[in-house]
């Protein structure tokens, strides 16, 4: 069909003036170039000269289209007049009168003018039965040819048998009006038999002698067998004609069908650029008469100010040159609709070389431009979200960082990953987490605003582009605003979700001038956000690469550890404050590295989680509690801290019940703590996961109440035995003003309202404890009674009884702040790197030196401008509390003024030495 189209699009002769007004005459032009050739377009005097030669109009005389039609047998019984046999009717009378001796009778008379008054309205009666039944036609043909002829040879019998006439002239008469009888039905066999049959049958009727008759019925033998082959010879040569005509007409049908079919359509224009054909569908399209656009400009019919400048000088300079053009996409001039075309043309000369116009075809472009403009936004914007996809940020990126003027260059890039939504996505199906992600999207772009672009890079990842230069503090605000926006619950399917989000900060030029550069420093600046507690932001700094580096070894070290059985467990009790009695111990994980010594748990759980070794290590220390909890006596419990991501685990009760059997323990010693961010998910599956471990028989606890997204409804629905409240509660709550106190009241007094215990975290003073008694805790876990110990030496402490004594300071030290700040040591110029893990106006617990004998003073640089003084108060481990020498000053929003300055420069490996 293609080929036939092009071929239609190239063709030469351009539409006769005569046959404008008809669409056959339009197709007729289109079908007759069969034996154009088509030539390429070439350049120069002779490349012209070719071209007009390839698009002259030469004629042609054997066009079928141009060929009379052919009628059916059954079309044309008798003709629409006979002028000629009315008037041989007329000239037979009267010359029968002037070669007369005597007049012929009134009847006779009568029958001759009816013959020839009969003959008159042959016309009427022709338009009248041709549309009708084959009846009608018979009925017509006996009215106004058999029966005229009838009568007129009726009528000479007649008058010669009567001696009025001689014989001669009347038989004269008869043969003429017969023979042009026979002309005028010349197409008609079976006409012609009738006819001659009515004329000649008069006179036999007339003498009615044997001879006649016989003669008259041997003739009509003889005319039924030869009308008879005269039809079916006819019949055959119309069959051939009908398929040789169909066989001509075929290329006009098929343009014709291809026109109708909306498929494409067909165009031509004078030398001036005026229609002078239009396939009627366009004229239907532009809602308008095909008559009234014949004379109008061909240009009228697109919308050029809407197909683009490129578009419109294409077009009007091709109309100008007098060059052909192909497939140009244009738009249509119809009103609120947008639709567009794709037009092809090339100019036609006449035999003398002469310009005439343009012939072309188009077609329909709106559905393919609408698949390309979807694609390239495929392309350019992610199809969730409608947010710019990584393509589209890449280039952004690159743009800014391309510019020639350097002062346009600066521009910040924020990395964001949400937090939690895994187990989102996991647990409430991929439905739920692709509805979470679009509402996501919409309140990064409400937050962000105008100040920069929002992309999705996939998953759970977005990017933020500040393309100009953006102070630190506006930054920071900007994260802060993105991070309470995305922290609000969400109604995912009528429940209610909460996830988190982790931003990483990285600014041009300063951490990188390119985007490679740029990206992989904010992705280390994410990192460091969710190993400092998620939920934050970070800026860039250089020592990220090494924690980067640091970070993957340690998951390395840690999947090698599980394998080994390097991991401990220590085992930290749980007092009863109304017995004074140890009722249980709460689990902890302890990984003593066989190089780098005892790692902190907050550096390994998180990666544990992250990379999913947190299922496997986490059944291992389930099954081991369990197994310990068998040596202890039987009135002392074990709690086991149960992540999250274990927790959506659907065979998690299995393993539950599995753990309990081999150790050969009853369930309710075993208490699991699940924190609150178990909730964020879906609530038809917690509610199954609490059904299936309370039939188990184990007891539940709310661990870190308060810290989280805390909603009444949670105690409300799940069977919680036991709400362990935060040491963030307990840590401020014997300062002045502090209302800690009442909080802590409050939730004892819900508990017992609900029947369940309270246990206190982080307890390690005696004024502490003394407040937690008071506000009716009942139970107490923390430094004052014990740290965490190792199996050996909770058996030895239970071998002496259950009984403790609190044992620890007096009275509580200043408000802390948690972090992961890096600083460097100073002792006695030899330098060290350090991390402070906390810190308050008074003190920090500093991250990094081991074994460092208690009294040993240092210069600590908290940040590039600020060093303090201070003296080793106790080291455990890799890790020493520090008291300042003199007390830190806060600004006026309460902020620590020491820790506002950016960190101090890392020492390398080289210089580093270890203290004691």
């Amino acid at each position: 069909m293609q080929d036939a189209i092009r071929k239609v699009s190239k063709a030469p002769a351009p539409f006769p003036a005569q046959d404008r007004d008809g669409k056959r005459a339009a197709m007729r032009a289109f079908a007759n170039d069969e034996g154009a050739d088509q030539h390429p377009v070439l350049e120069g005097a002779e490349a012209s000269k070719d071209r007009r030669k390839g698009t002259r109009r030469e004629p042609k005389f054997d066009r079928s289209v141009n060929s009379p039609p052919v009628a059916g047998l059954d079309e044309q019984w008798f003709p629409r007049k006979w002028t000629y046999l009315i008037l041989a009717c007329i000239m037979t009378i009267a010359v029968c009168t002037i070669a007369s001796t005597t007049l012929p009778r009134p009847g006779t008379w009568l029958v001759l003018a009816f013959a020839v008054l009969f003959t008159l309205p042959i016309a009427r009666v022709h338009d009248f039965v041709m549309p009708r039944s084959n009846l009608a036609k018979a009925i017509g043909l006996v009215a106004v040819v058999v029966l005229p002829l009838f009568m007129m040879g009726f009528g000479l019998t007649v008058w010669a048998s009567n001696e009025g006439i001689r014989w001669d002239v009347a038989m004269a008469g008869i043969l003429c009006v017969s023979c042009i009888a026979t002309a005028y039905l010349r197409r008609q066999p079976g006409a012609i038999f009738a006819a001659q049959f009515a004329i000649w049958s008069a006179a036999v009727m007339v003498h009615a002698s044997l001879a006649g008759i016989l003669g008259l019925f041997v003739g009509l033998t003889v005319a039924v067998l030869v009308t008879r082959e005269q039809l079916l010879e006819q019949k055959s040569e119309y069959e051939r004609l009908e398929t040789q005509e169909r066989v001509q007409t075929r290329a006009r049908d098929i343009l014709s069908d291809y026109e109708e079919t909306g498929q494409g359509w067909f165009w031509e224009t004078d030398r001036r650029s005026l229609l002078t054909y239009i396939s009627p569908p366009v004229a239907k399209a532009l809602r308008r008469n095909p008559d009234r656009l014949i004379g109008q400009s061909f240009t009228r019919l697109f919308d050029l100010e809407d197909t683009g400048d490129e578009g419109e000088r294409t077009l009007i300079f091709h109309l100008s040159a007098r060059s052909a053009f192909s497939e140009l996409p244009v738009r249509a001039a119809i009103e609120k609709e947008e639709r567009w075309w794709s037009v092809s043309g090339r100019p036609i000369y006449d035999q003398f070389d002469n310009f005439v116009g343009f012939r072309g075809s188009g077609t329909d472009l709106t559905e393919r431009k609408r698949s390309q403009e979807q694609a390239t936004r495929l392309a350019r914007y992610d199809a969730l979200t409608g947010l710019a996809n990584r393509f589209q940020m890449s280039q952004s990126l690159e743009k800014i960082l391309g510019a020639q003027s350097e002062a346009n260059r600066h521009c910040a890039i924020l990395l964001l990953d949400l937090d939690r939504f895994k187990q989102v996505n996991d647990t409430m199906g991929h439905p739920a987490g692709d509805a979470l992600l679009k509402q996501v999207s919409q309140r990064l772009e409400r937050a962000v605003g105008k100040l920069g672009q929002v992309g999705r890079l996939g998953g759970d990842e977005f990017k933020v582009i500040i393309p100009s230069r953006v102070e630190r503090n506006v930054l920071a605000n900007l994260s802060k605003e993105i991070i309470h926006s995305i922290s609000q619950p969400y109604s995912i399917d009528g429940q209610r979700v909460v996830i988190g989000l982790s931003i990483g900060i990285a600014v041009s030029p300063e951490h990188g001038d390119n985007s490679e550069e740029l990206i992989r420093n904010a992705d280390l600046a994410l990192y460091a956000a969710k190993d400092g507690g998620r939920g934050r932001y970070h800026f860039y700094a250089e020592d990220l690469h090494a924690e980067a580096e640091a970070r993957s070894q340690l998951e390395e070290d840690l999947r090698d550890a599980v394998v080994k059985g390097e991991m401990e467990l220590h085992y930290q009790p749980i007092v009863s404050m109304a017995t004074d009695r140890i009722s249980g111990f709460e689990a902890l994980l302890r990984w003593n590295h066989p190089v780098k010594g005892w790692i902190s748990p907050t550096r390994f759980i998180g990666i544990a989680e992250d990379s999913g070794i947190i299922n496997s290590l986490g059944e291992w220390a389930l099954r081991q509690a369990c197994k310990d909890l068998a040596l202890w006596p039987d009135e002392v419990c074990v709690a086991v801290n149960v992540s999250p991501i274990q927790f959506s685990n659907v065979d998690f009760p299995n393993i539950v019940k599995n753990a309990i059997a081999h150790a050969d323990v009853r369930a309710s010693r075993l208490e699991l703590e699940i924190t609150e961010s178990i909730f964020l998910g879906d609530d038809h599956g917690n509610d199954e996961m609490f059904a299936a471990l309370k039939r188990i028989g184990v007891r539940l606890a709310l661990d870190d109440f308060g810290t989280g997204y805390s909603s009444l409804g949670y105690l409300k629905k799940a069977p919680f035995d036991k709400i362990k409240i935060d040491q963030s509660f307990v840590r401020g709550m014997t300062e002045k003003g502090s209302r800690n106190g009442a909080i802590i009241t409050s939730i004892t007094s819900l508990a017992q309202s609900l029947g369940m215990d309270t246990t206190a975290e982080g307890v390690e003073t005696h004024d502490e404890l003394e407040l937690i008694r008071r506000h009716g805790c009942s139970h107490v876990q923390g430094y004052i009674f014990d740290r965490s110990q190792p199996l050996e030496q909770v058996l030895e402490r239970l071998a002496g009884g259950l009984g403790t004594v609190a044992e620890g300071p007096k009275s509580s030290r200043a408000t802390r702040q948690k972090m992961l700040r890096k600083v460097v040591l100073d002792h006695d110029g030899h330098l060290y790197n350090g991390t402070i893990r906390n810190i308050s106006v008074t003190g920090a617990m500093v991250e990094g030196l081991w074994n460092v004998p208690v009294g040993t003073t240092f210069h600590v640089h908290i940040s590039t401008s600020q060093v303090v003084s201070c003296i080793a108060r106790w080291s455990v481990q890799d890790r020493m509390g520090v008291e300042f020498a003199n007390p830190l000053q806060r600004d006026g929003t309460g902020q620590i003024t020491a820790i506002q300055g950016p960190p101090p420069k890392q020492i390398v490996a080289g210089e580093m030495r270890k203290a004691g």
